[in-house]
């Protein structure tokens, strides 16, 4: 398998540490890809033209992260990522959708950020990052029942809150969130976290 990377994306992070604690990461062959550059090849494997897309061995390509990571979880024998059905199947997705939506508004509000001056809206961005505040007073709230299992939701809020940390630190997100905060402090210790860190700016 190929996985069309970028060390920077919170979504393909997501994947890759899915991959570590499945052992599955062994398998999976890195391909560096520019969603900005038209010769990458990256629109005949996602054609919307997003990392992460997964190169299957057939030749067929899977994408976004919700779907790698359910395909990669199919793949093992090991306790699963994604409950196979009850109630904790439904908290472990709604998590996900959470943390992903979280990393949808810090994505976007990055790359509003770094347009020209003339072209920024604040508006836009005062908007996304009260989205991000929202998600995490969210995740504050039921921080003290995430326990010490793994499962998607939590890989996911773990990569949102990295993300948070790598391109909007002066949001300081641990601030009045005591619960997430000392979640994330332990969580953040797995070998999966920490080989999957983003570069330093």
């Amino acid at each position: 398998m190929k996985l069309r990377y970028s060390p920077t994306s919170p979504y393909v992070r997501k994947v890759l540490v899915a991959a570590i604690e499945t052992g599955l990461d062994k398998r999976i062959e890195l391909v560096t890809t520019s969603t900005t550059d038209p010769a990458s090849g990256l629109i005949n494997d996602n054609p919307l033209g997003k990392v992460p897309a997964l190169q299957l061995d057939d030749g067929s390509s899977l994408y976004d992260s919700p779907v790698i990571c359910e395909y990669l979880d199919s793949l093992h024998s090991g306790p699963k990522l994604i409950p196979a059905s009850g109630a904790q199947r439904w908290t472990v997705l709604r998590r996900q959708a959470l943390a992903d939506g979280f990393m949808d508004a810090a994505v976007l509000r990055r790359g509003e950020f770094v347009r020209p001056d003339g072209e920024k809206s604040p508006t836009f961005l005062a908007l996304q990052r009260q989205k991000m505040a929202s998600a995490a007073d969210a995740l504050e709230k039921e921080a003290a029942s995430f326990g010490t299992a793994i499962d998607i939701g939590l890989i996911s809020i773990a990569c949102a809150l990295g993300y948070a940390d790598f391109r909007h630190a002066a949001d300081e997100w641990r601030k009045g969130r005591p619960a997430l905060a000392k979640w994330y402090e332990g969580f953040a210790k797995r070998p999966s976290i920490q080989r999957t860190a983003p570069p330093a700016q």
